[in-house]
């Protein structure tokens, strides 16, 4: 089957006869996405103890102290005029540090406070075969707007994927039920809206395009589903990270979804909690980490810039409307060699791009002129070697009526068109 555009309901999908369009059958997908994971807890046995250890320690202690009094005694005359007068330096930087360091903490633990009253834990409630509703699932979410009767919480998509019902708790224990506003599961967001009688504290919103390599940051969230408001510390390890996403659950990469990395612990519970900055701010919404046993101190946030657009039309709308162009597409590698040769003549140095082998009918690309075996390399001067890429540049960079420049491959030569984006169905992710 080909790939379209954009994943799609089955009554939107356009089906096409390989006795007209030549087309080989599909490559399965030589990688698997990102995905969030649950790492099993093993009890190390504690190893044995060597016997003479203890005084083989004593004897190399005392061995220590004489040669430091050797080298003390040897090296005095060199040194003695200016330890007789000892100066404060050492002192004062002593209490610098100390006092540093207790400036540190107090700003950390002054962030956390800002924040950490703004966290909830959100329970997935879905209906059982008895009737009756029974939890499937935990996470975390952040009130980021409090307006009249109503706050706003932000949370991942898959911590409320499939709920019949949804029950957010409060920092003080207090149990609210929640309604889902909009979700998006393309960059794995959901909003929800609860009463705010009870809400004493709303997260505020930092800058994620200023953060830098190594800075301090917090995760706070709901790890395990039992450890509420739990606080983890840590660095950020890079600023902008592309990581590739099955949105769709179809075991295809759909999305590069652009992520901070940090090394502060992120469990199964934290997904949809704060990562915030040393000033109490919110720069991301904590949601997945690397599924590799032996990886450590890999976890990924959605940055709040990328995040606040599409909570703002959650919140507004229900939904997310994306541009498109109107074709049905599968990617180049996908193709044999023998195809690419005979059929797209593409040139040896173009092994990447995307494949046009359907066109939505008074679609921009139809009105365009474009035709099936185009081969997409760019748009708006960006390179397109994926799937993947095509919606990573029309999501991030391009708007509903907006025209943009598409570079393609067409029986070997390289051309270009102006086509038109129109609105994808919301119902398309």
């Amino acid at each position: 089957m080909d790939r379209p555009e954009e994943p799609r309901n089955e009554s939107e999908r356009y089906e096409q006869s390989s006795d007209e369009s030549g087309f080989p059958p599909r490559q399965p997908a030589t990688s698997e996405p990102v995905s969030p994971y649950r790492e099993p807890y093993e009890e190390q046995p504690e190893p044995p103890r060597r016997r003479g250890a203890g005084k083989a320690f004593f004897v190399g202690l005392i061995g220590g102290i004489v040669g430091a009094l050797l080298i003390a005694l040897i090296a005095w005359p060199f040194v003695r005029d200016e330890m007789t007068s000892p100066t404060p330096v050492s002192s004062t930087a002593t209490e610098q540090t100390a006092t540093q360091t207790t400036e540190d903490e107090a700003d950390i633990v002054g962030a956390v406070g800002k924040t950490k009253e703004a966290v909830v834990s959100v329970t997935n409630l879905q209906s059982s075969f008895q009737g009756t509703d029974q939890e499937t699932g935990s996470g975390s979410g952040v009130i980021y707007k409090k307006d009249g009767n109503k706050a706003y919480v932000v949370t991942n998509y898959h911590v409320v994927e499939g709920a019949s019902r949804l029950s957010v708790t409060l920092s003080d224990g207090t149990a609210l039920e929640a309604k889902v506003l909009g979700e998006d599961p393309t960059y794995d967001l959901a909003v929800l809206s609860i009463d705010s009688s009870k809400v004493t504290q709303v997260a505020k919103l930092g800058d994620s395009d200023t953060l830098r390599a190594g800075e301090t940051v917090l995760a706070i969230g709901n790890p395990l589903g039992i450890f509420a408001n739990s606080v983890t510390r840590g660095v950020i390890s890079a600023q902008e990270r592309t990581v590739p996403v099955d949105t769709n659950k179809d075991g295809q990469q759909d999305f590069n979804t652009e992520v901070i990395q940090t090394d502060a612990a992120i469990n199964p519970g934290n997904s949809g909690g704060a990562l915030i900055n040393t000033a109490g701010q919110l720069i991301g919404i904590n949601s997945m980490k690397i599924a590799e046993a032996s990886v450590e101190g890999v976890g990924f946030a959605i940055p709040i810039n990328e995040a606040l657009p599409i909570m703002r039309d959650l919140e507004q709308n229900g939904e997310v409307v994306r541009p498109q162009l109107g074709i049905q597409i599968r990617d180049v590698q996908e193709f044999p060699s023998g195809y690419r040769e005979d059929r797209l003549k593409l040139p040896d140095d173009v092994t990447k791009g995307i494949v046009v082998v359907g066109l939505t009918r008074n679609s921009g690309a139809e009105k365009a002129g474009m035709k099936a075996n185009d081969v997409i390399v760019e748009i708006n001067g960006k390179a397109i070697a994926s799937f993947a890429d095509l919606k990573s540049v029309l999501y991030r960079d391009a708007k509903v009526g907006e025209t943009v420049k598409v570079t393609f491959y067409r029986g070997g030569e390289k051309q270009t068109a102006d086509v038109k984006l129109s609105a994808q169905s919301p119902t398309v992710q």
